[in-house]
Parts: structure tokens; C-alpha cells; sequence
């Protein structure tokens, strides 16, 4: 059983996770990582959405944060403010997991425009509660595919804010968690940079190449002096992510 790159990047993402582990989760993704987590080495992990479920069980991935299953299968759900102000800001979430449009090399992400703010050539659907996750969360962990326009020199805006332009920048503005800790792609796994917080390669995807991640990204990339493969997914692993998305689909009546 090949996984397909996607795969790759959703089990990559899932084995960060433990049972201890209060988790912050992203519609798509994210959500897809988490889950399955959930359902293979993780089963006691809490997963909580923005709209308020906390430790919610879903046996299909939701359309969205409103979607009927999340308040369904939590244990409780509370008002957003609550979830906010007492849960994300009172820092009683270890971990926040976030996809975005654009990510620049020190982990910044942009989901509001693609150009000028004031006249973009896309506008995308926004923050939502993005920044406030990227700011409260102990530590966060992203979810993108590689490509040019994804992984850009220079962010025309940025909604949640990563390393800033280099070590110590989160510090100067009071920010005491950890920001982003680990960008799983399609492609390889990276880390910031213990002295700059740069983004690093430490990690390739069974079969993947330098030059495959370099052509996937628009800044010269650092390779990790010590660079890692990533383990193979194993069959359970792609079974139980490749039943998590049949139920969806056949749920939805559309691809997850």
C-alpha cells in the first residue's frame, strides 16, 4: 500500500500527536491529521474546534466548524467566547494545528489576500480565529502542500503570525508560546532553526528528493546537516485514513 503524497503529509502530521495532548483543530487538514490520530495511537487525545466542541469524536471529518457531527460527538459544547477567552487564551491547549494560502520562510501565514490589500488579485476567506490560535496555542504544527505559490519569499499580509522576521520576535511582543514548531508537507517535514527560526528541511517523505522541495518553494531552502527520512506509512495507518475518508464522502456526497 503506496501512500500518495497527501497521505504522507496527513500521517506525518498525525504521529506528533499524543493521548495528553489538548489539540486545537483546523477545518480540513488539520482535522484529517487529527483524527486519525484519534483513531490510531492517540485514542484519549482532545480535540476541540472553534466553534466550541471540546473533546468532540467525529466519525466523519466535518464540512466546517458548524457542521451537526462535531456538537453531536463532544463531551460538551460551550460558547465561542468561553472558548476563547477561558480555553485558548487561559493556555489550556497544548497544541493548535493550522493550514493556510501562503506561508513565508519563517513560518508566517497569509488567509487574507493573494497581492495588494486593497486591490488583491484573490481575497481569501480570512483569519477566523487563525491568529489567536497561532498566539495562544503552546505550540503549532502546519499543514501545507509544497508549491511556489504557497511557500512565497514575501507575504503580501499577515494574518497569523509564525516567527515574524527571525528569532526572539514572538518574545519581543510579549508572545510566551512556542509558535510553530513542525511544518508537515507533502513533500518533506521542516522545523525553525534553533539561532535564526528560519525554516529547516529535517525530514524527506519516502522517495522525495532536494531538488523536489527546492522546486516546490520560492526561498533558497536550508537542508538539516543531518536530514532524516520519514518513516513509511504502514498499512494501518493508510487504512484507517482511507476508511476516515469513504465514511466522509459518503456522508457528505463529496471528496474530503
Amino acid at each position: 500500500m503506496n501512500a500518495t503524497p497527501t497521505e504522507m503529509m496527513t500521517i506525518a502530521a498525525a504521529r506528533l500527536l499524543t493521548n495528553t495532548d489538548v489539540c486545537f483543530v483546523g477545518i480540513g487538514a488539520p482535522s484529517a491529521a487529527c483524527n486519525l490520530a484519534r483513531l490510531t495511537h492517540a485514542p484519549k487525545i482532545t480535540l476541540i474546534y472553534e466553534s466550541g466542541t471540546l473533546s468532540t469524536r467525529p466519525s466523519v471529518l466535518p464540512l466546517s466548524i458548524g457542521d451537526g457531527e462535531l456538537c453531536d460527538t463532544a463531551l460538551t459544547t460551550v460558547a465561542v467566547p468561553e472558548m476563547f477567552r477561558y480555553w485558548l487564551q487561559g493556555g489550556r491547549i497544548t497544541i493548535g494545528f493550522l493550514g493556510g494560502a501562503q506561508i513565508d520562510r519563517f513560518a508566517n501565514l497569509n488567509t487574507t489576500v493573494v497581492g495588494p490589500y486593497d486591490a488583491p488579485k484573490v481575497r481569501l476567506p480570512g483569519g477566523g480565529g487563525a491568529p489567536e490560535i497561532a498566539s495562544n496555542c503552546g505550540e503549532i504544527f502546519i499543514t501545507m502542500a509544497m508549491g511556489t505559490r504557497a511557500f512565497v519569499e514575501k507575504l503580501p499580509f499577515i494574518t497569523s503570525f509564525g516567527h515574524g522576521t527571525g528569532k526572539g520576535d514572538r518574545a519581543a511582543l510579549g508572545l510566551k508560546t512556542k509558535g510553530p514548531t513542525k511544518i508537515m508537507t507533502d513533500l518533506c517535514v521542516m522545523e525553525p532553526d534553533p539561532e535564526t527560526a528560519e525554516l529547516t528541511v529535517v525530514s524527506l517523505h519516502p522517495g522525495v528528493t532536494r531538488e523536489q522541495v527546492q522546486a516546490g518553494c520560492a526561498w533558497p531552502l536550508r537542508f538539516a546537516a543531518r536530514l532524516a527520512e520519514t518513516p513509511a506509512a504502514t498499512a494501518q495507518e493508510l487504512s484507517v485514513l482511507r476508511d476516515l475518508h469513504a465514511r466522509t464522502k459518503q456522508a457528505h456526497g463529496v471528496a474530503a
